[in-house]
């Protein structure tokens, strides 16, 4: 899809965590122009959208675009609904999972790619060290890919599309010392669940407990702002 010569486009899946970024910067290093994507989709608050746009600037994507779909008004999540957050992991998929989140993500990704003519996508899942969530397994990157080869003029006419989850085998640790390699500051992303209108994170959700496990495996002080 892209001309020959032309620098390789990718869309990538941007949130404003840890791991998106640490995404960004792999695909650059890979040669790819990054085309960041992040999808307001009615989630808890928007400091996560504003460290995706300033993530993205911050390592050097070509746009950053914000696309926007309304899930909080099929609700089912505490992401999405008026359900609290809880404090600690439990068992099974936790209410955090928000149903058909990284479907329609990935979807919206595969539309633009097509348009920008990318056979790259890029998502920073991952299934290690994770909460659970059906939709940051292997499994469903392996059948995402194969339903975007069978449903789109460019799977179906032209090169192909690859979904990339680089992150997929790393633990949280790994996803650090990865970030710290590539001079990412880490101070600039949001990961937390609660956070405040400042970007503030809680300190205490499953996601918070996860990014600082990280930081203590790797080693490096922890540069998240807390409330």
């Amino acid at each position: 899809m892209n001309a020959p010569n032309a620098p390789r486009k990718a869309v990538i899946l941007v949130s404003g965590g840890m791991d998106s970024a640490v995404t960004i910067a792999m695909a650059r290093e890979q040669g790819f122009e990054v085309y960041a994507l992040s999808v307001a989709y009615g989630q808890r608050h928007s400091s996560e959208l504003e460290a995706s746009e300033r993530v993205s600037t911050m390592l050097g994507a070509v746009v950053h675009k914000t696309v926007h779909v309304d899930l909080r008004s099929i609700g089912g999540s505490a992401l999405t609904a008026d359900i609290d957050v809880p404090e600690e992991g439990g068992e099974g998929i936790p209410v955090t999972y928000v149903p058909a989140r990284n479907t329609i993500m990935l979807s919206i990704a595969l539309g633009w790619a097509e348009v920008l003519g990318s056979n790259d996508i890029f998502c920073g899942v991952n299934a290690v060290d994770y909460s659970g969530y059906p939709d940051c397994r292997p499994a469903f990157i392996e059948a995402f890919q194969s339903l975007a080869n069978v449903a789109t003029k460019a799977g179906v006419e032209g090169a192909g599309i690859r979904i990339h989850a680089p992150l997929m085998q790393m633990g949280k640790g790994d996803i650090v010392r990865e970030g710290v390699r590539l001079g990412i500051d880490f101070s600039q992303t949001v990961s937390c669940y609660n956070a405040d209108a400042q970007g503030r994170a809680c300190g205490h959700c499953d996601a918070c407990r996860l990014r600082a496990d990280g930081f203590a495996k790797a080693g490096v002080p922890d540069p998240t702002h807390y409330v």
